[in-house]
């Protein structure tokens, strides 16, 4: 087999990304999606690309968040897992799947070889999610009426409030986050993120009961590709009421007032709670997110 060559792309060569198939259909997740050509890579062998990568940030980023695009030509799992850890900059690996890929043998085994290659790359599977799109076919539930909202400009508030979350989480990621600096770095990390995203401050709200305790917050907000649902939590001492419910028709209501023609969502697959709220406001599957972190970050 012939030598591999790892190419960072540029404006003059970034049609190269375009040259393998696409069985995932990357290309349609990704049509809002703004790459710069600089952070795209591509491995070839005798002139021909048998793998690529595209790094992705927001349009103000001056490291990538992710990588969010990861292809291999079939049997090139190797050269996909070079391409990956010869990067400048190892961060998450997301590999987007379109939904019922485990009946189709073709999204399965593209599926595979990618997994495979990023393993053997170094890196390890974090987690599994569901991606959810809401549109206004799928109908919204009227207002529960047994929580009141408030804004609420101080971030203290928001960060004790993701404390008092992640202090019994299901999410994959803050646990890593706890487990790697406790549940303050977990908060942070997660306000940073809500700051992150271009959608106004204003639109955070806090969740109270009745008697005015502290329910839980919800995060309305876009990201880079649009709309979506940023946060959703209630704290430990308010579940098991459905509380969760209230705050997904109240945060979904809220973008829908904002003009949102639709509204993207993501859970865990292992969050069985939050997945079933997901249904019962009217958020169809459309599709799941693969979660690969690098070991030698």
């Amino acid at each position: 087999m012939t030598d591999l060559v790892i190419r960072t792309l540029s404006a003059s060569d970034a049609h190269l990304f375009d040259a393998l198939p696409d069985p995932l259909g990357a290309r349609e997740a990704h049509r809002r999606t703004r790459f710069r050509p600089d952070w795209k890579r591509v491995a070839l062998r005798d002139g021909e690309v048998v793998a690529r990568g595209a790094w992705w940030g927001g349009p103000d980023d001056q490291e990538p968040v992710n990588i969010n695009w990861f292809d291999v030509a079939e049997g090139e799992e190797e050269a996909g897992a070079e391409l990956l850890r010869s990067a400048p900059r190892q961060v998450e690996l997301e590999i987007n799947l379109p939904g019922g890929r485990r009946d189709d043998p073709v999204v399965r085994a593209a599926a595979e070889a990618r997994f495979t290659a990023a393993r053997v790359a170094g890196y390890e599977l974090l987690v599994e999610r569901l991606l959810y799109r809401w549109t206004p076919e799928s109908g919204l539930p009227e207002r529960p009426g047994r929580l009141s909202f408030r804004t609420e400009p101080d971030d203290t508030v928001f960060f004790d409030a993701l404390r008092r979350i992640h202090s019994a989480t299901l999410d994959a990621h803050a646990l890593k986050a706890i487990e790697e600096g406790g549940l303050d770095r977990a908060a942070q990390e997660e306000l940073d993120f809500l700051h992150w995203c271009p959608s106004p401050r204003e639109w955070w709200r806090t969740a109270h009961t009745p008697d005015g305790a502290l329910a839980g917050i919800h995060i309305p907000a876009h990201n880079p590709s649009g709309p979506t649902i940023g946060f959703i939590g209630v704290v430990p001492e308010h579940r098991g009421r459905g509380y969760a419910f209230d705050l997904l028709v109240e945060c979904t209501r809220h973008l829908v007032e904002q003009g949102a023609e639709f509204v993207s969502a993501a859970t865990d697959r292992g969050n069985v709670p939050m997945a079933a709220c997901f249904a019962k406001v009217g958020f169809p599957v459309v599709g799941e997110r693969i979660n690969f972190h690098p070991t030698t970050a």
